[in-house]
């Protein structure tokens, strides 16, 4: 699939119009449904290939937080033939207890990747948490930067950001 066929797919699918509040608590005109594309095996396989593309030989692990990203890390996972962890947002209260799921040892090298990216609170938490668990985070990146602060946050914690996508390339401009 193009950039092109894959930015227009993106746009129908999942932008949606109205008055929403989104995670960080910020109001928007507009929401981008992750799950309205993720969930497409076309979306989600261009996606994989995209992701695979930034993932260099140094990368020993791809890590998703969930819920919406983990897709993303397993497809990405499968393209790039590399491993790949779940990201819990809390450690479950059974089991194992864990907060990552799936192996990673100390001093791997993660490409942590994530669905939307408005001020990057969640998938800063999520790259808190593998390097808790000794991993060391080569980059991050998202589908799609909402141009609202995500860039400056993560750069600003010390770790390289980028994004396969702008709210600008589904041609949202504006005050969002």
């Amino acid at each position: 699939m193009t950039r092109e066929k894959l930015i227009e797919r993106i746009k129908n699918l999942a932008v949606l119009q109205g008055e929403f509040t989104l995670r960080s608590g910020k109001k928007s005109r507009y929401y981008i449904d992750k799950y309205r594309f993720e969930t497409q095996p076309d979306v989600l396989s261009a996606l994989g290939k995209l992701f695979a593309q930034k993932v260099t030989p140094e990368v020993d692990r791809i890590a998703g937080p969930e819920l919406g990203a983990v897709c993303l890390a397993a497809a990405t996972a499968i393209e790039a033939n590399k491993p790949f962890v779940m990201v819990r947002k809390a450690a479950k209260e059974y089991g194992t207890t864990k907060k990552i799921e799936g192996e990673l040892k100390a001093g791997e090298k993660v490409l942590l990747v994530e669905d939307i990216l408005t001020t990057g609170g969640a998938v800063l938490e999520a790259a808190k948490s593998l390097t808790e668990a000794g991993a060391i985070i080569v980059g991050i990146v998202g589908v799609i930067d909402r141009l609202e602060g995500a860039r400056h946050n993560i750069e600003s914690a010390g770790f390289k950001m980028d994004a396969l996508f702008t709210v600008a390339d589904l041609g949202i401009e504006g005050p969002h």
